[in-house]
C-alpha cells in the first residue's frame, strides 16, 4: 500500500511544489511516472525524483508551467509485490490579470464606442461593468452591451455617458476578485453660435469691424479664421482675442467686404460657419469743377459726381433754394438731371442773380458730403439805389448811385443837363468815390437846383445810367389823435403819425395842452425813439377839463396841429403802482429792485412800502419804508436759489396804490466767497483799532481837563460847573437872564443858572462825567476781552 501527499495537486502558474509517497512496508523500487507515462529520471532541472528512505520518495516540481498538468503515478516495487498511488496536478493563475484596460478611453460623441478591459485568468474570470459606481443593467438600457470578448458597448455614446467605468473579474470557485476603473472621454465636436451672421460696417478713417462667432465643444474647440480658403493671421490687418472667438478688421475698406468663415477645431472634428461683411462707404464727391459765363450769353451746365455705398443721391442748394432731379423753376431756367453717381445742373439762361455758391450735398443711409462750386457770371453795372430824394433849400442831401458788376472795375460819373458834375455852374454839389458806389452831395439854394441827376456806370461788359430825381420835401401833416387816458395828474395820449412825412423822417412830436375855456397852452416835445405812438402829458389837475392837440415836426420843419381834444381828469385818489424793475447783484444774493413813478393820483406820493418774502413762505419780511423821491431799494442777505416775491407801493394822502409785483430767484450757493473770512476780520480790527484811539484820546482830554480845572480854574469842567478865575477872560451873562438869538426870538437858547446852583450840581456833574468815561473804558475793554482778539491784537504783523 503507497499513499501521496498531498492528495490534491494544485499549482499556481510559476510556483514549485513537492509530492511525499509513502509506502507501507519496505520497497525495494519507488519510481515516478508523468502524466505521460514515461518514468521520471532523477535529478531533472525541472522535475526531480528524490529516494528519501525504505519507504518514501519524493517528486519536486520547479517553477511548474501549465504543461506540466496532468496526473502523476507513484509506483512501489518489493520483488513480485507492487504498489501505486496518483496524484493529479492542476495549475491556476494566482491572479486576475488585466491584459489589455487602458485609461483614459476617448470617444466621439454619438459614436458606438467600444470599452476595452481585457481579462486573464484561470479559470477564465467572470466579468461585471459598473458605471460611477453602479452596476450596468443591460436590460434597462439597450444601448449597453457586453460583448463575446467581455468589451461593453455603448451605442450612441453621449456626453452624460462620461465618466468613471469599473471593469470588475471574478472567479467564483476561489472567491477571488479585482477591478481596472477606466475613464471614459466622450468628445464633443465643436457646435458654433453667430449671435448676427451679417455685419455692416462703414468704411472710413480709423473704422474697424469685428466678427464674432462662439464655439462650444468638448475638449474646448481652437477657432481660427479664413477668407477664400486663405487662413488668416493675426497682424496689422486683422486682430483676435485670446480664444479666437473674436475677429477685427482693422481699417475697414470696400475690397473688405465678403464672406469670412470661422472654423472650430477639436479632438471630435472640425465645424465651420460662414459670416458675411457688409461694408458701407460714406458719400464721397469726387469731380466737381467751378464755371464761369456771361450773363445772357449761353447755357451753363455744374456736374457733381460722389461715390458711396448704398449709391447716394445728389441735390444741389443755391442759398435758400434746393435743386432735385427735372424742372426747378417756373420758367424751365434751372434743370437737373441725375444718372447713377453723376447729377448736372443746367442754367439755360444766365442771369448775374444767378452768380455764386452752389453747393452739391451726396447723401445716403450712412452720411453726407457736401462741396461748393463757383458759378461766375460777368455782367454790365446795375444801378441800384433809391431813385428819389427829399430835402430842402440849404439842406445838404445824398444821391447814392449803387453799382453791381462783374468785374467789379467800374467806372462811374453824374451828369447833370448833360454837363458832368461838378462843374462851375452847380457849385454846392459834391462827388464821392467807393469801389461799388458814387454818391452825389447837392444843397440846393434855389428851385433849380431840384430835378433829375443821372448816374452812369460802366465797364469792360457794358454801360448802364439810371436818372435820380431830387425833390423839395415839405413839413409833415398833423399826426391824428386817438384816445386818451387820463388819470389825477397826467394822461396818456395815443395818436397815429402823419398820413404824409414831407418825404423826410418825423423827428419829433410836439403835444400842447390846456384848461379848457382858459390859460395858455403848456408844451412838450418828444422825441421819436423807435416806433412812437403815444405820449404822456404830465402836471395836470384833479377833476379838470382839458384839451390837448399834436403836431409833427421834420427837417423841414413843423406841420400842422391836429384837432384839439377834451378830456378831463380823475379826482384826487391813490396813486398808480409802480412799475419795478429787479437787478440781480454781484454777490447773488442780493437784488437792487428799481421802480418808475406812474401817476400820484393828483396827490404828492409821501413814501413807499416795500415787502418781500421767500415764495414758498406765508410771511412777509419787515416792511420797509422809504421816502418819496426814492427809486430803489437794494435787498440783502437773501436766501440762496430761492424764489422772493417783492410788492412795492406808494402812498399818498388819499391811500394806498395797487402793488407794483416782482418775482425773481436768487442764484445757487457759491462753493466758498473767497475774501469773506479775511474781509470780515479786517473790519473788526479795524474797529478794535478805532476803539482803542477814542478811549486813549478820551482819558487824554480827561486828565489835560482835570488838570486845568484844579490849576488855572479853566477847562470843561469849569464851563460847566465852576467858579471863574480870577484871570478867567470873557464876558459874564447878566444873573438870571437869557441869551437870545439875533433874529430877536424870544425863545432862550441857553438856560443860566446861578453860582449857587452851579456849585450845588459840582459833584453831581463831576460824576455824571466820570460815569460816561468809565463805560466807555468798560466797553473797550469787553470788546479787547472777546476770545482769540487780544492775542491777535498784540502781535507785530497788526501793530
Amino acid at each position: 500500500f503507497s499513499e501521496i501527499t498531498p492528495t490534491q495537486g494544485e499549482i499556481s502558474v510559476g510556483e514549485s511544489k513537492f509530492f511525499l509517497c509513502e509506502v507501507v512496508g519496505v520497497a525495494k523500487e519507488i519510481d515516478w511516472y508523468s502524466p505521460s507515462g514515461e518514468r521520471i529520471e532523477p535529478n531533472k532541472p525541472e522535475i526531480t525524483v528524490t529516494r528519501n528512505d525504505e519507504s518514501s520518495s519524493t517528486l519536486t516540481l520547479y517553477k511548474a508551467g501549465v504543461d506540466s498538468a496532468g496526473t502523476y503515478k507513484c509506483l512501489a516495487t518489493n520483488g513480485d509485490q507492487s504498489a501505486e498511488a496518483t496524484v493529479n496536478v492542476k495549475f491556476y493563475r494566482k491572479l486576475i490579470t488585466f491584459k489589455n484596460a487602458p485609461s483614459p478611453q476617448e470617444f466621439n460623441e454619438g459614436d458606438n464606442a467600444k470599452i476595452v478591459c481585457d481579462v486573464i485568468s484561470s479559470p477564465p474570470p467572470t466579468i461585471i461593468w459598473k458605471h460611477k459606481g453602479v452596476k450596468i443593467q443591460m436590460e434597462k438600457d439597450v444601448r449597453f452591451k457586453i460583448l463575446p470578448n467581455n468589451h461593453l458597448q455603448i451605442r450612441g455614446i453621449k456626453k452624460t455617458d462620461e465618466g468613471s467605468y469599473t471593469c470588475e473579474g471574478r472567479l467564483m470557485a476561489r472567491g477571488e476578485i479585482d477591478l481596472k476603473i477606466i475613464r471614459v472621454i466622450v468628445n464633443v465636436l465643436p457646435t458654433i453660435r453667430v449671435w448676427q451672421s451679417e455685419v455692416n460696417a462703414t468704411a472710413g478713417v480709423g473704422q474697424s469691424a469685428m466678427l464674432t462667432c462662439a464655439a462650444d465643444g468638448y475638449p474646448e474647440p481652437m477657432v481660427t479664421w479664413a477668407r477664400a480658403g486663405v487662413l488668416l493671421e493675426s497682424g496689422d490687418k486683422y486682430s483676435f482675442n485670446e480664444d479666437g472667438s473674436e475677429m477685427t478688421i482693422m481699417e475697414v475698406a470696400k475690397l473688405d467686404e465678403g464672406e469670412y468663415t470661422c472654423i472650430a477645431k477639436n479632438k471630435a472634428g472640425e465645424s465651420e460657419q460662414e459670416l458675411s461683411l457688409r461694408v458701407f462707404v460714406k458719400p464721397k464727391i469726387t469731380f466737381l469743377l467751378n464755371q464761369s459765363t456771361s450773363e445772357m450769353e449761353e447755357q451753363v451746365t455744374l456736374t457733381c459726381e460722389a461715390s458711396g455705398d448704398p449709391t447716394p443721391t445728389i441735390n444741389w442748394s443755391f442759398g435758400l433754394r434746393t435743386f432735385t432731379e427735372g424742372e426747378q423753376s417756373l420758367d424751365g431756367n434751372v434743370v437737373v438731371r441725375s444718372d447713377a453717381r453723376v447729377s448736372s445742373l443746367t442754367l439755360k439762361y444766365t442771369k448775374f442773380t444767378d452768380a455764386g455758391q452752389y453747393l452739391c450735398s451726396a447723401r445716403n443711409a450712412i452720411g453726407v458730403d457736401s462741396q461748393p462750386a463757383y458759378l461766375e457770371v460777368r455782367y454790365a453795372p446795375k444801378i441800384q439805389g433809391s431813385v428819389t430824394v427829399y430835402t430842402w433849400e440849404g439842406n445838404a442831401a445824398n444821391i447814392s448811385c449803387e453799382v453791381l458788376a462783374h468785374p467789379s472795375d467800374v467806372s462811374m460819373l453824374w451828369l447833370r443837363d448833360g454837363f458832368q458834375l461838378p462843374n462851375a455852374n452847380i457849385t454846392k454839389a459834391k462827388v464821392f468815390q467807393s469801389p461799388t458806389a458814387s454818391y452825389l452831395e447837392v444843397t440846393p439854394e434855389s428851385e433849380n437846383d431840384f430835378g433829375s441827376y443821372n448816374c452812369t456806370a460802366a465797364n469792360e461788359m457794358g454801360t448802364e445810367s439810371k436818372e435820380f430825381l431830387l425833390i423839395q420835401a415839405d413839413v409833415p401833416s398833423a399826426p391824428s389823435l386817438g384816445e386818451v387816458e387820463p388819470f389825477s395828474s397826467s394822461a396818456r395820449v395815443e395818436f397815429q403819425e402823419p398820413d404824409a412825412t414831407g418825404g423826410v423822417p418825423v423827428l419829433r412830436y410836439r403835444a400842447e395842452w390846456k384848461t379848457v375855456g382858459r390859460g395858455s397852452w403848456v408844451q412838450r416835445v418828444y422825441e421819436v425813439k423807435g416806433a412812437l405812438s403815444e405820449v404822456t402829458i404830465i402836471g395836470l389837475k384833479p377833476e379838470t377839463n382839458y384839451e390837448v392837440k399834436m403836431s409833427a415836426i421834420n427837417g423841414k420843419g413843423e406841420g400842422e396841429t391836429s384837432p384839439a381834444l377834451v378830456f378831463k381828469t380823475e379826482p384826487v385818489r391813490e396813486p398808480e403802482p409802480p412799475k419795478l424793475e429787479g437787478t440781480l447783484q454781484t454777490k447773488g444774493n442780493s437784488l437792487k429792485v428799481n421802480w418808475i413813478k406812474q401817476d400820484d393820483g393828483g396827490s404828492p406820493i409821501t413814501h413807499y412800502l416795500v415787502r418781500y418774502k421767500p415764495k414758498r413762505q406765508t410771511d412777509w419780511k419787515p416792511e420797509i419804508r422809504l421816502p418819496s423821491g426814492s427809486e430803489y431799494v437794494v435787498l440783502s442777505g437773501l436766501e440762496w436759489n430761492t424764489e422772493y416775491d417783492v410788492f412795492v407801493v406808494a402812498e399818498n394822502q388819499q391811500g394806498k396804490s395797487q402793488p407794483g409785483t416782482l418775482t425773481f430767484r436768487t442764484s445757487p450757493e457759491p462753493a466758498a466767497i473767497p475774501g469773506t473770512h479775511t474781509m470780515h476780520r479786517s473790519a473788526l480790527s479795524t474797529g478794535i483799532m478805532a476803539g482803542i484811539l477814542i478811549l486813549a484820546f478820551v482819558l487824554l482830554l480827561l486828565a489835560v481837563d482835570i488838570t486845568c480845572y484844579f490849576t488855572n480854574k479853566c477847562g470843561l469842567i469849569m464851563c460847566l460847573c465852576g467858579k471863574p478865575g480870577s484871570g478867567a477872560k470873557g464876558h459874564n451873562l447878566e444873573q438870571g437872564k437869557a441869551a437870545f438869538i439875533k433874529d430877536e426870538s424870544k425863545e432862550p437858547i441857553v438856560e443860566v443858572r446861578t453860582e449857587d446852583e452851579c456849585t450845588a450840581n459840582h459833584n453831581l456833574m463831576l460824576a455824571a462825567l466820570f460815569t460816561s468815561v468809565s463805560s466807555v473804558c468798560v466797553s473797550a475793554l469787553s470788546l479787547l476781552s472777546l476770545p482769540g482778539w487780544l492775542p491777535w491784537l498784540w502781535t507785530p504783523s497788526h501793530l
